[in-house]
């Protein structure tokens, strides 16, 4: 069952306040070197963005999807965040979600993820640092952060914006590099394999599937 938590949620131990924890699928990309909708690809019986959803359902107060404004038919009735449009790349979802809702921490995953699994995410959870900027996985091999699996603080997302208007790069993990972040290694680098073309996505399915 989803958690039920404040906004701001009062640490007893040290009388901080943690920012409550919202959950972002990014299901806006177009797929270019899929050549379809990676978001609906099946690993699990049912699309991969259901998947990641439903397990952010199971630890965060809210859970969303980001999507273009061109997809709202697409994802009528369901919890969305449309891109405004006023940021490059993944921090155009990403920092949509935050003017939204700007107190709150977001729990970022993308959407070609198939071997995420739910212990991993509540190892994220359970290892976050509130008072850094973000708590990102990293595999053992490159120790960098990734910052589409990763918790992002309002904190961190205010300096963002601030950083994009005069940075040349927009990428997310650049930033993440330069800021305070924990970085957290699941028990494998394999649950952070994303599947961005067809033949990442036969990998994919042969790990599954064996």
């Amino acid at each position: 069952m989803p958690l039920t938590i404040n906004p701001i949620v009062e640490n007893i131990e040290t009388g901080n306040h943690i920012p409550k924890l919202n959950g972002l699928i990014l299901a806006g990309g177009k797929s270019t070197r899929m050549g379809r909708d990676k978001s609906v690809l099946e690993y699990h019986g049912k699309p991969q963005r259901k998947v990641l959803f439903d397990l952010l359902h199971q630890y965060c107060n809210e859970t969303f999807y980001s999507i273009r404004e061109e997809q709202q038919e697409e994802f009528a009735k369901q919890s969305v965040i449309v891109d405004q449009n006023e940021y490059r790349g993944p921090f155009n979802g990403i920092l949509s979600a935050h003017e939204k809702f700007p107190d709150v921490a977001w729990l970022v995953l993308a959407c070609d993820l198939p071997l995420l699994d739910a212990k991993s995410i509540s190892q994220l959870i359970a290892e976050r640092d509130y008072r850094k900027s973000a708590t990102a996985f990293a595999t053992k091999k490159t120790k960098l952060p990734e910052p589409l699996v990763a918790i992002w603080e309002p904190n961190a997302l205010d300096e963002a914006k601030a950083y994009l208007k005069t940075a040349e790069s927009s990428c997310p993990r650049k930033f993440l590099i330069n800021s305070d972040v924990k970085l957290v290694h699941p028990k494998t680098d394999e649950v952070l394999y994303n599947a961005n073309s067809l033949e990442e996505f036969k990998v994919a399915q042969s790990i599954l599937n064996p």
